[in-house]
């Protein structure tokens, strides 16, 4: 039962344990205890062998059971079962969900009070407790990470669960549906009333600042409405695209389109002088061990700038035929032939589709493939993270003090940079404008926002 703490699961666990042949043997993955509370031993485990070996008490525990074994996890129990059993397609799964300021509200009472079970009215202690929004954001995070972990894992494993609200708990109709889905035979005549409910008043009679809470929660965006929509394809590490100074300790992890050829010639320069590339994954490991300290680094550059290098670079260029032949084709853009020349005019209006190309592209509306050279630079980012994410993100515009700093850090002297000339038959001066900056903002709305790009201007080239 995948639950989470003051969702009515001790409640659900009491009727799933009246069912006959289901035993359901509480939070066995606790970090503090095994079980229930103050409980530090089950079936021959104590803490310290769960510790050790988890899987081992999961297995001890289907085997020690008669009929269906079960237990409660939350957010915070040990991970090596929650993999072990996601992947498992033979466990079922239950998900209990409640309403987060409910569950919050009770968490927060039941702090204050010390009373986490209640089975005798007549010893009910009750509060009112403080909001604090701050918190709470926290408490939901945490609440929604954890279901979308769930989400994820089920999908990925092509397997379904059993979804239940705290409401839904105390319907006898549904827990016989949850047996059936356990295909267990047993049903349940009545409801098991040995625990009672807590603190069942309204929300603003529990709390003793209802305004503040109200206020609070109505600037949290429940509907995700500022969210920007992503369509883009995740990106693998891109590591054999790395290169590594000779002797000098600094990694560069390349975001296409950016000033590679600049950077690149720089390194080289750099310690003993050289490269080191062409890495996989485990020849990195080595070279990071080998080179103590080591920095890795990469380099931003304005979203118009890096799509209007890779237009020229890739497209015009006709690095990529079958690409250009399709824009050409399916997309209209008027492209010149390999080794001519386009006016002012005409190169602008080609890289305005291009531009117009890469939202749709980006959106996932195309069928064509998302290019590393033209993919948003937060994809990418996100991308190296899957292996490890740089030490640091310079941005073009001060490239030459980024770098110089990061020499300094190594103790190495800072080789010249030197700037590598615009391979475009048209310089972006001489057709940029507003059309053009707002074409690239739609394409790259990520970058934009996530990386504080304002309007480009001749300067940041």
């Amino acid at each position: 039962m995948f639950a989470a703490m003051r969702t009515g699961s001790n409640f659900l666990e009491a009727n799933l344990n009246c069912l006959p042949g289901v035993t359901c043997h509480g939070e066995v993955f606790n970090p503090h205890f095994i079980g229930r509370q103050n409980q530090t031993a089950l079936f021959g485990f104590d803490l310290a062998a769960r510790a050790a070996d988890p899987l081992l008490l999961l297995a001890r525990l289907r085997q020690r059971t008669d009929g269906l074994a079960g237990f409660r996890f939350f957010h915070d129990h040990d991970p090596r079962v929650f993999d072990a059993v996601m992947a498992d397609p033979a466990c079922a799964k239950i998900i209990l969900t409640r309403n987060p300021i409910e569950c919050y509200v009770s968490w927060k009472i039941a702090q204050q009070t010390g009373q986490w079970k209640l089975t005798n009215a007549s010893k009910l202690k009750t509060s009112r407790v403080r909001f604090d929004g701050r918190e709470f954001e926290q408490h939901l995070s945490m609440l929604q990470d954890f279901q979308i972990r769930l989400m994820h894992g089920l999908q990925t494993s092509g397997q379904t669960a059993f979804y239940i609200d705290y409401e839904d708990i105390s319907d006898l109709a549904v827990l016989n549906g949850l047996a059936q889905f356990l295909g267990v035979e047993g049903r349940l005549e009545a409801l098991d009333e040995t625990l009672k409910k807590q603190n069942p008043e309204e929300i603003s009679e529990k709390v003793l600042n209802p305004a503040e809470m109200t206020t609070a929660l109505a600037r949290l965006d429940r509907f995700n409405l500022a969210r920007t929509p992503n369509f883009e394809p995740r990106r693998r590490a891109a590591i054999p695209g790395f290169v590594a100074a000779s002797g000098a300790g600094l990694l560069y992890m390349p975001l296409r389109g950016g000033p590679e050829v600049a950077v690149t010639e720089w390194l080289a320069a750099l310690g003993s002088g050289g490269l080191t590339g062409d890495f996989v994954q485990k020849s990195l490991r080595q070279w990071k061990r080998s080179h103590t300290p080591h920095r890795s680094f990469t380099v931003l550059r304005h979203p118009v700038a890096r799509a209007h290098a890779v237009f020229c670079r890739q497209i015009l260029g006709d690095a990529m035929p079958e690409m250009r032949a399709a824009l050409a084709r399916i997309y209209q853009i008027d492209l010149p032939a390999p080794g001519q020349r386009q006016s002012a005019r005409a190169h602008r209006a080609a890289f305005l589709g291009f531009l117009r190309f890469l939202k749709l592209n980006l959106a996932g509306q195309t069928g064509l493939r998302v290019d590393p050279h033209w993919a948003s630079q937060t994809a990418v980012l996100q991308g190296f993270a899957q292996f490890q994410g740089p030490d640091v993100v310079l941005r073009e515009e001060r490239l030459a003090e980024g770098l110089a700093w990061l020499a300094a850090e190594l103790g190495v002297p800072a080789a010249p940079l030197l700037a590598a000339p615009e391979a475009a038959p048209h310089p972006l001066t001489a057709i940029y404008d507003a059309e053009i900056e707002a074409a690239a903002r739609d394409a790259y709305q990520r970058d934009y926002m996530g990386f504080g790009f304002g309007t480009w201007t001749p300067s940041l080239n």
